[in-house]
């Protein structure tokens, strides 16, 4: 990661930005409007990937945000523009996503700070590591004349390839749902113990799962998922006396959700008590949906139109630092195809030609806000 804000500093302050790295992590860089102490716009995407990943998700939208004050070729603003690239979107080392961008929103508090990774190094050791300094994170959080987040992103997803289209607007990012399931039942011998006498934890939440599966297709728009399954004792001679289970559910309706969520969690304790088992669900993670802002969104519709393009509108299954500057300011999605609809892989890549459609969106943008009665006004009262 030190390697990598190296290189982008390098490049940065050939347009004539000021760079920092606060202390979160995050690499700052700030483009000049063309007066001073303007207001400004962030526009960026996260650095961090995850294991065995592809090349694009996160680091795409930071260059694309270079790309396109390069592509100003010194032109100044009425706005500032300030390149965010965050650090920890994926939440792979520590357990916990947007380390980054909650630093912008105040919400990298104490109890994040002393989350551990693996190794049992803390949030606050990691950063003091990385030669940073934990008491300075306030200092991140967003100035008060900030006008809104844009974030280019890989789709991650096969939405648009089906559709031929290079670009879409992000309308709004799922809510989630993560639980965790443990069906409890009886080991016994796999050889001597009838079917008609099993406690089988496994063959119950098996099951279930056909069950999760049916419900998803049942509801348009809603994905769900049991993406991990442990039994135990685990040997092939012995039933299983306990199986766990993940389950996650994404979906742009809160209501929907939770309602979803809920009527699987009865179905698991119906399915259990009829094969003479217990059933127990954690819940480890409830994120509301959030809806980007609207007025953005049109502007990037309109921005897509300029290029030629047919505009589509979509909801993000993936969470996004977007979702979180969304707590504190305007935020706003711009999607790239995604070849293949394939993510977080080594194969994910993406079409030249779409990150040229997508630069020129970009500067259509650029300048609908500088001359935008509406956006004049946001900067007035910044």
């Amino acid at each position: 990661m030190r390697d990598c804000h190296r290189e982008i500093t390098r490049w940065m302050e050939s347009l004539g930005t000021h760079v920092r790295v606060d202390a979160a992590g995050n690499f700052r860089g700030v483009y000049p409007a063309a007066r001073q102490n303007a207001p400004r716009l962030l526009i960026g995407s996260h650095l961090d990937t995850v294991p065995n990943a592809g090349a694009y998700d996160g680091i795409l939208g930071v260059v694309l945000a270079i790309a396109l004050l390069e592509a100003l070729r010194g032109r100044r603003l009425p706005f500032a523009i300030e390149v965010v690239g965050f650090s920890e979107e994926e939440g792979i080392r520590f357990g916990t996503p947007f380390i980054g961008s909650r630093a912008l929103v105040g919400r990298l508090d104490e109890e994040l700070l002393e989350v551990q990774d693996a190794q049992g190094v803390s949030v606050r050791k990691a950063i003091e590591k990385f030669g940073l300094n934990p008491a300075e994170i306030p200092q991140a959080e967003l100035e008060k004349d900030t006008l809104g987040y844009l974030e280019f992103h890989v789709e991650q997803g096969p939405v648009l390839e089906r559709l031929n289209q290079p670009l879409a607007v992000v309308e709004a990012i799922a809510g989630q749902s993560r639980m965790e399931f443990r069906f409890l039942g009886r080991a016994n011998h796999a050889g001597t113990t009838p079917m008609y006498l099993r406690c089988d934890a496994l063959a119950g939440a098996a099951e279930w799962i056909g069950v999760v599966e049916r419900a998803a297709q049942s509801v348009s728009g809603l994905v769900a998922t049991v993406g991990k399954v442990e039994a135990k004792p685990g040997a092939a001679n012995v039933i299983a006396a306990e199986a766990r289970l993940t389950l996650d559910v994404r979906h742009s309706s809160d209501d929907i959700r939770t309602r979803v969520v809920d009527d699987l969690v009865r179905q698991a304790l119906e399915i259990a008590a009829r094969r003479g088992l217990s059933v127990h669900e954690t819940t480890l993670l409830s994120q509301r949906a959030v809806a980007m802002d609207p007025f953005l969104t049109a502007e990037i519709e309109r921005a897509i139109v300029e290029t030629g393009c047919e505009p589509h509108r979509m909801v993000s299954g993936a969470g996004h630092d977007a979702m979180i500057l969304a707590e504190k300011v305007p935020a706003a999605m711009i999607f790239l195809r995604t070849p293949g609809g394939v993510s977080h892989d080594p194969a994910e890549s993406v079409a030249v030609e779409d990150v040229e459609k997508a630069i020129e969106c970009g500067l259509h943008l650029l300048d609908q806000l500088a001359s935008s009665p509406e956006f004049q006004k946001r900067i007035n009262r910044a």
